[in-house]
């Protein structure tokens, strides 16, 4: 039975990517939930291209069945520069929430191909991930989150190993794009040689979903199947599982782990040295950096210095902190933190009051 438009105000809706997640996996999960797959087709008609034809089948991963989308090509599609999609969806007549979910998508995609390819956002060309079917796939998507107005959680997405062959080449997988569009969203290693996440389907599911969980704590109502279309090595299904539910307790959102605190204990380290540690810690790129003093065995005082680091320089400022102090380990803490709104005013920082406009 279809769904009403806003059945998912004051729901979960869960994806569970188990095996990965596209573009069209997406869009067919959610029609197979109970979208109407006029929601699609209507929105894509605003964008007035041609030259392709929308389709939705049946399909099945072993015992079960479920739903499969695909665009098929009538005519050679052009290769499309970022601004020119944004432009395009930015014109259409599409909803306002859709088309702003649709852009932040996009956009998502674009600066994770501007920083692999060091280029700026007017010099990126979408190639396979450009392509109409990449376009339908997240105007789509966008007008079905939109049509359901649900909070939407999604599980670790899984990662593939290997390569795979594109218009730039031979790439490593999981592809230099999909891991630039992931940034602090969780994944794991799936153990398997096969591309799991598309480049598309990690910038929707990056861009929509608020909080990450193995399953929420929710009352399934709907489940949707979506399929796509390679068998994977293992013979786990190529699926994804979009599950909408009431939720059954009251609970704060999982933050995504942002940054890590750094922490070694030393006891053998002068205040003068300390200093200097702290110094090229935060030369180095920690966001801040201190001491604390302690007692540790038999009674010996000692200092724990600690650091904030973003994710990326984790690795690094970790090396640096042994190499400036004699401690023999280095914990890891993944945390995430809240900013209050600054402004540069000279060349002091100046902290602005969160209730007022800046």
């Amino acid at each position: 039975m279809p769904l009403e438009r806003g059945v998912g105000a004051g729901k979960t809706l869960f994806l569970d990517a188990f095996s990965g997640v596209a573009g069209d996996m997406t869009i067919a999960a959610l029609v197979d939930s109970g979208v109407p797959f006029r929601v699609v087709q209507e929105s894509v008609a605003t964008l007035g291209l041609a030259g392709f034809t929308l389709e939705l089948k049946p399909a099945r991963g072993g015992v079960i069945g479920g739903t499969k989308f695909d665009v098929t090509l009538a005519s050679a599609q052009p290769d499309r520069r970022y601004r020119a999609i944004d432009e395009l969806i930015a014109a259409s007549s599409l909803h306002v929430p859709v088309k702003s979910l649709a852009r932040a998508i996009f956009l998502r995609l674009a600066q994770a191909e501007a920083e692999v390819h060091r280029s700026t956002l007017d010099e990126v060309a979408f190639h396979e991930v450009g392509a109409i079917d990449a376009i339908v796939d997240i105007v789509g998507a966008a007008a079905c989150f939109e049509f359901l107005g649900a909070h939407v959680v999604s599980s670790a997405l899984p990662m593939g190993r290997g390569s795979v062959l594109c218009q730039h080449g031979l790439l490593p997988l999981p592809a230099p794009a999909t891991v630039a569009c992931l940034r602090g969203v969780p994944t794991i290693d799936a153990g398997i040689e096969a591309e799991l996440v598309t480049p598309t389907g990690a910038a929707i599911v990056a861009t929509v979903a608020r909080e990450f969980v193995p399953w929420p704590a929710f009352a399934p109502a709907r489940v949707g199947w979506g399929f796509g279309t390679r068998a994977l090595p293992d013979g786990r299904l190529n699926a994804l599982r979009v599950v909408l539910g009431e939720r059954t307790e009251r609970s704060e959102p999982t933050a995504v782990a942002t940054h890590v605190v750094l922490e070694a204990n030393v006891d053998d380290m002068t205040g003068e040295l300390a200093a200097h540690a702290l110094r090229s810690l935060l030369e180095g790129g920690a966001l801040d950096a201190w001491a604390t003093p302690i007692v540790m065995k038999k009674g010996r005082p000692a200092l724990m210095i600690s650091v904030v680091a973003p994710r990326e320089a984790e690795g690094r400022l970790a090396e640096l902190l042994l190499r400036e102090t004699h401690s023999i380990g280095v914990r890891h803490t993944p945390v995430s933190r809240t900013e209050r709104p600054r402004r540069m005013a000279g060349h002091h920082r100046v902290r602005a009051d969160p209730t007022q406009n800046q």
